[in-house]
């Protein structure tokens, strides 16, 4: 199967460091699980006007890197966006993955050189720490049903 999001061809290479969440193994497993649990409520409220089921993975950046951490360890890293935002995404060793890259269409993002991230400074933001733990139980149940 093809993917869409950066890196999906070498995360093969990146393994569930836990059994959190049963049948998520790979990147690629985590992205199919999360295309039927990404909606609008997950997305960051600045975001959720423009959200659509044709741009799943809009402003759900940060919660899902972090989740992907939970899961593969490794760090989540930054972009600075030119409207002030920051795109989160992963690093596991020598591989990047950002499962949620589709939502900028054909722009190519810089994924070198950018600042690790704090989930304790993501989710000082009260409103995106209750969208994480929502993804988490979403996947949580989707992964024991």
């Amino acid at each position: 199967m093809q993917y869409n999001f950066y890196g999906w061809q070498s995360s093969s290479g990146v393994h569930a460091i836990n059994n959190l969440y049963k049948g998520i193994n790979t990147p690629c497993d985590l992205y199919d699980a999360l295309r039927n649990i990404w909606c609008e409520y997950s997305c960051t409220s600045r975001l959720r006007p423009q959200w659509s089921e044709e741009n799943i993975t809009l402003g759900q950046c940060s919660i899902t890197a972090f989740l992907a951490q939970d899961i593969f360890g490794g760090k989540v890293f930054g972009i600075h966006r030119p409207e002030g935002s920051i795109h989160c995404y992963n690093v596991v060793g020598d591989y990047v993955f950002d499962l949620t890259s589709e939502q900028f269409g054909s722009e190519q993002l810089d994924y070198s050189h950018n600042p690790e991230q704090s989930r304790e400074v993501h989710f000082s933001n009260q409103e995106k720490f209750e969208r994480y733990e929502y993804l988490k139980s979403e996947l949580r149940k989707a992964c024991n049903e």
